[in-house]
């Protein structure tokens, strides 16, 4: 007796599982950790600690002593910063200082993108040179304009002479000239990296545009105001705002030029911090300076952005 072949078709394989949306939303989110994790540690522990400690540091009075021994004084430094004139005067200084760079850069750093992106001849060698100062150590930078600003037989005074002008004047040793003087460094200093910004968002508006204004008439202070300057404005926006922080926050080039002086002249806020915490050792009171600072920066810059946002606002509702 013969068996019948079985003919039934084969049970299917069960199909493999689904992982649920949230378990693929863990996997993602423990490898964007794992991504950021390099980076983000450098700047927890170099940034965000020391500005923890230095809030913290802010309410007690503690001083750079070998064995530092301090207490919880509440809002005592606040109380003593706000009848400290001279750190008001520092703060003023500083604020002439940070807007007469930032703009003076705005306005060169402008100029010169416009010319670097004209066209002219040995474009590539105009732009390397051009990015000089941002190559060198402020140090170097300040020495070196330290050397142009001499008194006694400087370039800037020798060249003055030559064309008749007085030729003794002591720019870093002046009241009247020493912030100036050093205003000027500050704009030729930050000016490449301003210039290279501006110089790519150049770049990047349409010829069209530009061509299509020439043919409706426009001269070329009608294309800037027209065409470029409303097409840069994000891009401006942007750099002024870092180059704010970073002019305010400046403190190797001023220090190396006149360390402050003379007579408190060119006292920036950050220098002032740097000496009442490392030269009369009040940790506590300098860190409630810093403080202070960063709330103004804050504000200032607030009040900015707010101010160009309603503007780029008000022209896109045109």
């Amino acid at each position: 007796m013969t068996l019948a072949a079985d003919t039934r078709a084969p049970a299917p394989a069960p199909a493999p599982r689904k992982r649920g949306k949230g378990t693929m939303a863990r996997s993602r989110r423990r490898e964007a950790i794992a991504l950021v994790m390099p980076s983000l540690i450098p700047i927890l522990v170099l940034s965000v600690a020391p500005l923890v400690m230095g809030l913290a540091l802010a309410f007690t009075d503690a001083r750079l002593v070998r064995d530092p021994d301090y207490d919880f004084t509440g809002i005592d430094n606040f109380t003593k910063l706000a009848g400290n004139a001279f750190f008001w005067d520092s703060l003023r200084i500083g604020l002439i200082w940070t807007v007469g760079v930032t703009l003076l850069q705005l306005a060169a750093s402008m100029g010169l993108a416009l010319l670097l992106n004209s066209g002219l001849k040995l474009q590539g060698l105009t732009r390397v040179l051009a990015l000089i100062p941002w190559a060198m150590p402020p140090v170097v930078v300040a020495i070196m304009w330290q050397m142009i600003y001499s008194a006694n037989g400087g370039p800037l005074n020798a060249f003055l002479g030559s064309v008749g002008l007085p030729a003794d004047t002591n720019w870093l040793g002046d009241f009247s000239t020493a912030l100036p003087a050093v205003i000027v460094v500050g704009v030729w200093v930050g000016m490449p990296q301003t210039t290279v910004t501006l110089l790519a968002g150049l770049q990047q508006i349409p010829q069209d545009l530009h061509e299509a204004a020439a043919v409706d008439g426009a001269g070329a202070w009608r294309r800037f105001t027209a065409v470029t300057w409303p097409s840069l404005r994000p891009i401006v926006t942007s750099i002024t705002s870092l180059n704010f922080i970073w002019n305010f926050n400046s403190f190797s080039l001023v220090y190396v030029l006149t360390e402050g002086g003379p007579g408190g002249k060119t006292m920036v806020p950050v220098l002032f911090i740097y000496l009442e915490a490392f030269k009369n050792r009040n940790i506590g009171y300098a860190a409630a300076m810093g403080l202070v600072l960063v709330i103004i920066v804050v504000l200032l810059l607030a009040i900015y952005l707010r101010s160009q946002f309603r503007d780029d606002r008000a022209e896109r509702g045109r």
